[in-house]
């Protein structure tokens, strides 16, 4: 009898060997809207990635249109715009962009714990599926920039305000209680995202990331690995620089973006030491690329990060302008390499 997809991410996460490469295929709303029956063809085709995807499942005109036109504050104060159909939007409104409002903003409250997540992560194992708890997409980093603004923030960072101080443990406590709750409920991963690269060089640099942002990673992810968890963490950009203290914070599935960070520098730096997830690349290859390109990517990755003991999940994004034919052979790739490694 073969593995569970839980049991599976999690030998692999492990490097306990595996019988598949764990791979994620997340298809944008905005991609839906100009793809439309095409893509979901292509899906169709792949019953290996999309094993219960049915004709006609997905609304190709879910979500807000002429999002160019709306503007929405959340629940911390920050004005976002969103400027392209199924696409996340910016920040336009900081809350703190003055230290002068820190003394009226009001934070949210921390989420109170579900009362039925036990039961929901019991289920989950039960249905052999990975018992997960996410954060939302720049929980702490990017949410510092998200309050102040990315360049006071980073104007606080070199100053040393105390004041950043102050601002980092409201945003730490807003996630603890969540972490806790899913610690104790019993989570098999921790899912955080937060963007910390530029294309090629992260944003603060090694000094500043040890003092401002891994002393709050260490807080909010050592626990769920004392507890026998995994701790995943999306970190779009260059991170090279920083990989090493990214891991020394308690991160044992690092989300690198492939092209950018280098294949060769993965192989060499990090490979072995905690799980890949790598990012397939969606600025050049995927986009503008020929099918074979794709497939000689996807090939080249499986082969110099992968091993027997496992240790490599792949993951990618479709965003427009993308061909139909490239998300074909790019998943024709996947469903052909994703078992290499099995029994060699």
């Amino acid at each position: 009898m073969g593995l569970t997809v839980r049991e599976n991410f999690l030998r692999n996460a492990s490097f306990r060997g595996h019988e598949w490469i764990p791979q994620f295929c997340g298809i944008s709303q905005a991609y839906w809207h100009e793809a439309r029956e095409e893509i979901e063809e292509v899906c169709l085709r792949h019953p290996v990635l999309f094993p219960n995807f049915r004709k006609g499942q997905v609304n190709f005109d879910a979500g807000e249109r002429n999002a160019a036109q709306r503007e929405e504050v959340d629940a911390w104060g920050c004005r976002w715009r969103y400027e392209l159909d199924g696409l996340a939007g910016i920040v336009t409104g900081h809350p703190l962009e003055s230290w002068d409002s820190l003394e009226t903003w009001t934070p949210p409250e921390p989420p109170a714990p579900q009362a039925d997540l036990q039961e929901r992560f019991e289920a989950a194992k039960n249905q052999g599926q990975v018992a997960g708890f996410s954060t939302e997409h720049g929980f702490l980093f990017m949410r510092l920039g998200y309050l102040r603004g990315l360049e006071n923030f980073l104007c606080d960072v070199a100053a040393e305000d105390p004041r950043l101080e102050r601002l980092m443990e409201v945003v730490v406590r807003y996630w603890e209680r969540g972490i806790r709750a899913a610690i104790e409920a019993g989570l098999d991963a921790l899912n955080a995202a937060d963007d910390l690269g530029t294309q090629s060089a992260s944003v603060l640099g090694p000094v500043h990331f040890r003092r401002w942002i891994q002393p709050a990673y260490r807080r909010l992810f050592l626990p769920v690995r004392e507890a026998g968890a995994h701790v995943a963490l999306h970190h779009d950009g260059f991170v090279m620089d920083i990989m090493d203290d990214i891991i020394a914070s308690g991160v044992s599935i690092v989300n690198p973006q492939d092209l950018v960070n280098g294949i060769d520098n993965l192989a060499r730096e990090v490979k072995g030491r905690v799980c890949i997830c790598i990012d397939i690349d969606r600025q050049r290859i995927l986009p503008f690329g020929s099918p074979s390109d794709v497939r000689d990517l996807v090939k080249e990755e499986v082969m110099k990060l992968g091993s027997p003991a496992g240790g490599l999940e792949m993951i990618v994004g479709i965003y427009p302008p993308t061909p139909p034919r490239n998300v074909d052979a790019l998943f024709s790739a996947l469903e052909e390499f994703r078992t290499y490694w099995v029994g060699r």
